[in-house]
């Protein structure tokens, strides 16, 4: 998907950090398709400041397809913004707090998870 970069006469303006900040999450995965995010006076309370600031926030993912914003369901990640499916992020979640529990590293389990992926796309189909 491309992306078009707003143009801030300010480049530091609350609204564009809070825009990038909710953009880097969803590109990113860490926020999946579908999920919701806080409403806007939520956000705004959180953060302290004003609605309208985070609305113009909100209104520029919306703009990038990488929102949805509707009356009764509120403003949720779109399909289309997804990196992954959510069942997978779920279980990459999971995955993280199960190694960070057990005190594993990173680099170990990236490790196994590309060996894991080598050994199963790498086999011919049974029948």
């Amino acid at each position: 998907m491309t992306m078009t970069r707003p143009l801030f006469a300010d480049e530091s303006t609350p609204s564009r950090e809070i825009y990038l900040q909710l953009r880097g999450l969803i590109v990113s995965g860490m926020l999946a398709a579908n999920e919701r995010l806080p409403t806007v006076r939520q956000t705004a309370a959180d953060l302290g400041v004003a609605p309208g600031t985070v609305a113009k926030a909100y209104k520029l993912l919306e703009q990038e397809g990488l929102v949805v914003s509707r009356t009764a369901a509120g403003t949720r990640v779109a399909e289309s913004a997804a990196v992954l499916p959510q069942g997978v992020l779920k279980r990459v979640r999971e995955l993280t707090d199960e190694a960070l529990r057990a005190g594993s590293g990173l680099d170990d389990v990236v490790s196994v998870l590309r060996a894991q992926w080598s050994a199963q796309t790498e086999q011919p189909p049974t029948d």
